[in-house]
């Protein structure tokens, strides 16, 4: 089964990151405006990417400033039954170069290196390798590259504007 996955370091305490993944004010900033997410386990977060388009999720899982977990429940037939994982670590620039040597160049060109969290995150379970999941794969990078955005900077870039060049 193909799976999708990224790591980015962004300049941020944990706990933003963590409430930027957990409840719909971030949700709404870094992915779709009119995101519905309550923090609780079980209860289904609802994105709209449109009038007529939308994806449903599952909270599965929730570990303040550790992990967040969704199960897809509506949307594109590609997507149901995939899980999306964000497993958060924090720490300072040397603790996390130590662990994590491969994001040398993402801990250099940060400004804040105080208060930094690396962000694993993992959609799993496609059942294979298609356009939709090359396109999905590239699109959560962008969105991905929002999230940083919104902790670093207080403005995310999200859908429609996901793919505008900045």
């Amino acid at each position: 089964m193909p799976h999708i996955r990224h790591e980015l370091i962004i300049g941020a305490p944990v706990e933003k990151v963590y409430n930027a993944i957990a409840g719909q004010e971030g949700l709404s900033a870094w992915w779709t405006p009119d995101a519905q997410a309550k923090p609780e386990p079980e209860s289904v977060a609802r994105f709209p990417f449109g009038p007529e388009y939308f994806k449903e999720m599952e909270i599965m899982e929730l570990k303040p400033n550790e992990a967040v977990k969704w199960v897809c429940i509506a949307g594109a037939n590609e997507w149901l039954d995939t899980t999306i994982s964000f497993k958060l670590l924090p720490g300072d620039k040397d603790a996390l170069l130590n662990a994590h040597p491969e994001l040398a160049d993402q801990l250099q060109q940060l400004t804040n290196t105080d208060n930094i969290t690396l962000l694993i995150f993992q959609h799993d379970n496609w059942q294979e390798y298609t356009p939709m999941f090359s396109e999905c794969n590239y699109t959560w990078g962008r969105f991905l590259r929002s999230l940083k955005r919104f902790c670093e900077t207080g403005k995310g870039r999200p859908w429609p504007n996901q793919h505008r060049v900045e």
